[in-house]
């Protein structure tokens, strides 16, 4: 076993990255952003990615690095400049708490209906750490697992991490899961999400997953765990003291008759090339769990289709599946890392053709839109107008995943809210008032929302 599969875990901070031997390689400006920004977004990292993944010789834009350290872009100028000041120099704690918040609700915290249309009821009362979006999956979201062993900068769940508490998703057991799942015989699929799963031990994941596999939950085919320690500590599944236990109960899903999923995040090749990373995915495999790899498309780290193309063509050698290219969603400091559509469909059709038939099971480029999971499979030219064609891979309403529509070509729209109906329409078709909108009760026509906006204080 080689030295990086038996590292010890070692997290760093805000208040603890001083200590690490790479911030001497940041610049006096670069230090003040992490320490800045980082009161806004969360910021942790480890030894593994500060050694084995980032290139300090590339930085500020080696793609890691970026992924991982806060950027002073990451906010507008005014609000950084206000921020450091009450920080650094003012120190005024209660005055900087009072704006790091009016900058995280600017920030469209949770995007695409999650606390409002997502969360399940019971006479009535919202059950916590759950989603029910779509009618054949259900989100858990374990409170043990409302972490990471590195956050992305660019995350859409950040507001599990930063002390949002009235906006946070986590169960702290399985009663209610079991007992909601027993009443909804649709549900095939538990995505076991967070933060992280994979930050729990073996023993905490066994009181989530073994309820799963008792009677009354036999239509539940396929156990999902999202994670990105495959990329950011694959250790977990290599050298980690409990590292053989993990792999077991993986097992023990398989022989039971349902699929262990893991879902992969990925956001470029080099988190792939590592020995340790890909003996990670060995062992994953297998043990008969299924390792699919997904990630969005994100400016300043991963705009290269070749780096995708490595990524899959790697992934696929290792016996995993290339699942999503998403794009960057609409929360957090979007205006950073967000790309055109029109570019991210350009950049996936580029790494499309260089792989074979095995990775083309990808599919991208994809938005999680309130509607649903909308993805873009052209630009093209119809009746003498510049369209992109979309349709629905998933879908609050199921009569609409796979049913082709058009919207406006625009260079400049970055997410589906910004789109328009071509052809002259009004509206597009899920929001015409078309019944059954969704599986929720009450639904009935689906909009595509406007991103909230809170005006700052003066």
């Amino acid at each position: 076993m080689t030295a990086d599969a038996l590292q010890k875990f070692k997290p760093y901070t805000r208040q603890t990255i001083r200590q690490a031997p790479q911030w001497e390689r940041l610049t006096p400006e670069q230090q003040e952003a992490v320490q800045v920004i980082s009161h806004v977004l969360p910021f942790r990292t480890n030894q593994y990615v500060l050694e084995q993944l980032i290139d300090w010789d590339k930085i500020p834009d080696d793609p890691i690095y970026r992924l991982v350290f806060p950027h002073r872009d990451m906010l507008p100028a005014h609000e950084y400049w206000q921020l450091r000041d009450l920080v650094l120099v003012k120190q005024d704690d209660a005055a900087a708490q009072q704006l790091v918040r009016q900058i995280r609700l600017r920030m469209n915290p949770h995007p695409a209906g999650q606390m409002t249309h997502n969360v399940p009821r019971v006479n009535d009362a919202p059950l916590r750490g759950l989603q029910h979006k779509y009618k054949e999956t259900v989100l858990f979201f374990p409170s043990a697992g409302q972490t990471c062993h590195a956050y992305c900068t660019f995350c859409f769940r950040w507001p599990q991490f930063v002390g949002m508490d009235d906006m946070k998703f986590d169960a702290r057991e399985t009663t209610e899961l079991v007992e909601y799942l027993k009443n909804h015989k649709d549900v095939t699929d538990v995505l076991i999400t967070g933060g992280d799963p994979m930050i729990m031990n073996t023993r905490s994941m066994e009181e989530i997953i073994a309820p799963l596999l008792g009677p009354g939950l036999e239509h539940i085919q396929n156990i999902r765990v999202g994670t990105k320690s495959v990329a950011y500590w694959p250790q977990r599944f290599v050298g980690d003291r409990d590292a053989d236990d993990l792999l077991r109960l993986f097992e023990r899903v398989v022989a039971s008759g349902k699929n262990m999923a893991i879902m992969g995040h990925y956001n470029h090749a080099v988190e792939l090339r590592q020995e340790v990373a890909q003996q990670a995915v060995k062992r994953i495999v297998g043990t008969g769990a299924t390792l699919r790899m997904q990630g969005p498309l994100i400016r300043h780290i991963n705009e290269d289709p070749a780096s995708w193309a490595e990524l899959w063509r790697t992934g696929v050698r290792l016996g995993a599946i290339p699942y999503y290219m998403f794009v960057e969603r609409d929360t957090g400091p979007r205006e950073y890392f967000q790309l055109p559509l029109a570019r991210a469909h350009e950049v996936f059709q580029q790494a499309y053709q260089m792989v074979s038939g095995l990775a083309r099971t990808v599919r991208g480029p994809s938005m999680s839109a309130f509607p649903g999971k909308v993805v873009i499979d052209g630009v093209v030219q119809i009746g003498g107008e510049k369209v992109f064609a979309l349709q629905f891979l998933q879908a609050r309403n199921a009569d609409w995943v796979r049913k082709p529509f058009y919207a406006k070509y625009d260079p400049t729209a970055t997410w589906f809210d910004q789109l328009r109906p071509a052809f002259g329409r009004d509206k597009f078709f899920f929001e015409e008032g078309e019944p059954g909108a969704g599986h929720m009760p009450g639904a009935a026509t689906v909009p595509v929302l406007p991103r909230r906006v809170i005006p700052l204080v003066a």
